[in-house]
């Protein structure tokens, strides 16, 4: 993989597992907290997507109508997955959740790549990619019975993890074949995001007023930690193919596992750091593939 392609990864790894860990300090958030993350990121991302819109459009002509067909569809994905990742994590520990979510994501991305779109990486990269694979199924204890929120948290990571899988494969399509601005693609998102999720939380005012007075620093943290990790993985995505970028980027998953054990007191730190190794293991070979 470029080495470029490899700093974008590791730097969207260490803002995603922050995220993560800012969402499940308010797990009983909701589609509200989803709601207000995407108002503020929407707020701090639009001024430059404007000047992106702008840009383009001056140089040459009107803006292309598969931009705002891959706005409209992205939008959807991700407002899919980041309200059943909150009700995820509501439910289920973030040790349970999370490894399950970033799991089934990439192993689904690099059959669908090598499937669909035709990508072939080299014998090292796979070896890479079932090792990135195999080490977040031992940190997240799959068929293991530690923990009651294993059970209740499942099928929420499994769900996640079908979500990520869509929206890899959907947003390469858009920054790559579509040409869009990684920025324009992620400010329409959430702007997408808002306005489906608007007249929710407008019913709700009270609540929502509630909930930014007790958790803005997590609020304003997910606003922007969350929207930089993707846009990170999408430049990546424009150096290397994705069935090397969507399993090299859960590298968070060691993160997060150990933000959860030190920082929310999650169980079984042994099972996290062999993981870990075996994670580390297979995004060298991603790396070297």
């Amino acid at each position: 993989m470029h080495p470029a392609a490899v700093a974008l990864v590791v730097g969207a790894a260490v803002a995603h597992a922050g995220w993560n860990l800012c969402a499940k300090r308010v797990a009983d958030g909701g589609a509200l907290f989803v709601w207000l993350a995407a108002v503020w990121s929407a707020i701090f991302q639009l001024p430059v997507a404007v000047v992106v819109v702008v840009s383009a459009a001056a140089t040459g002509g009107s803006i292309p109508a598969t931009w705002w067909l891959a706005v409209v569809v992205s939008g959807l994905i991700h407002t899919g997955y980041f309200v059943i990742l909150q009700r995820g994590y509501a439910v289920g520990d973030l040790s349970v959740v999370y490894p399950l979510a970033r799991g089934t994501g990439p192993t689904l991305s690099v059959i669908a790549a090598i499937w669909l779109l035709g990508e072939r990486p080299g014998p090292v990269a796979l070896a890479g990619t079932v090792a990135v694979v195999l080490g977040i199924w031992v940190i997240g204890g799959l068929g293991s019975s530690a923990g009651g929120s294993w059970g209740t948290g499942v099928g929420y990571g499994l769900a996640c993890g079908v979500t990520i899988a869509t929206y890899t494969l959907w947003d390469a399509h858009a920054v790559t074949a579509l040409a869009v601005p990684p920025l324009v693609l992620m400010a329409g998102s959430s702007m997408f995001e808002t306005v489906v999720l608007g007249p929710y939380a407008l019913a709700r005012r009270r609540e929502v007023g509630a909930l930014w007075r007790e958790h803005k620093v997590p609020i304003l943290a997910v606003a922007v930690l969350s929207p930089l990790a993707y846009l990170l993985v999408l430049f990546a995505l424009r150096l290397a193919p994705v069935s090397l970028v969507a399993p090299a980027r859960e590298l968070s998953i060691v993160l997060g596992s150990i933000g959860a054990w030190l920082l929310l007191r999650e169980p079984d730190p042994a099972r996290r750091l062999v993981g870990a190794v075996i994670v580390l293991a297979g995004v060298a070979g991603i790396a070297a593939g």
